[in-house]
């Protein structure tokens, strides 16, 4: 599988969603590779450098090698952590490199995850990416609860139908409390460290909440059949 982690707006919380699945594969033993196409902040590396590499999403043969490397490299799955404002160069790559066909032929599936604020922007741009793609590609809506609470627009739109008729579920991610993820990103460290490790600036029970709710996050990627 590929992962694409996107959302096209910026501050939805794009990289903490990739860290997650990192997080994820890591703990139940699956090779990865990550990719961080976020060039102004590569907030994927900032956590997780020992599993990722830089990735130009402008660049047609970088797009090219990675997928072309991916059945004979040596790893189950890869994952690319987007920036903002990145489905223009993006699509141009897919559309022009028939990379869905290849894809299929290589018995490669796509991923893309769209993660959400509860904006009106983010239910018409997943709108957009559901008519992009045939049901070759699995769309994976993000509702991230750290950048919204009210997602009563998604709710009580067409786009909600859409998804009904489509059979497209959602992931529902919580809200980490605020000061608890600020010192996560203040050190760079990985949610397993923030866990395990005592040395660091987080208390019994904020590493018990960490705990707490990145286990609640993998109860959503297993209900996704991720």
């Amino acid at each position: 599988m590929i992962h694409f982690i996107g959302g096209e707006k910026g501050g939805v919380g794009k990289s903490v969603v990739s860290r997650c699945l990192a997080q994820y594969f890591i703990d139940n033993n699956r090779s990865f590779m990550g990719y961080d196409a976020d060039r102004s902040h590569q907030s994927f590396l900032r956590f997780y450098e020992d599993f990722g590499l830089p990735l130009n999403i402008d660049s047609f043969d970088g797009l090219d090698s990675m997928i072309e490397s991916f059945p004979e490299g040596g790893k189950d799955e890869i994952l690319i952590d987007l920036a903002a404002q990145s489905i223009q160069p993006l699509m141009k790559w897919i559309q022009e490199s028939d990379v869905v066909q290849i894809s299929s032929d290589l018995g490669i599936t796509l991923n893309f995850w769209h993660v959400m604020d509860d904006s009106r922007d983010s239910v018409h741009l997943l709108e957009k990416l559901i008519h992009s793609f045939d049901e070759r590609v699995k769309i994976i809506p993000v509702l991230n609860y750290g950048r919204g609470l009210d997602f009563s627009i998604l709710e009580s739109s067409h786009v909600k139908d859409l998804m009904i008729q489509k059979n497209i579920p959602v992931i529902r991610i919580n809200k980490l409390y605020e000061k608890t993820m600020q010192k996560i990103d203040r050190d760079n460290i990985s949610f397993w460290a923030a866990i395990h490790n005592t040395d660091l600036s987080l208390g019994l029970f904020e590493r018990q909440r960490v705990k707490s709710w990145l286990k609640n996050v993998y109860g959503e990627f297993i209900k996704y059949n991720i």
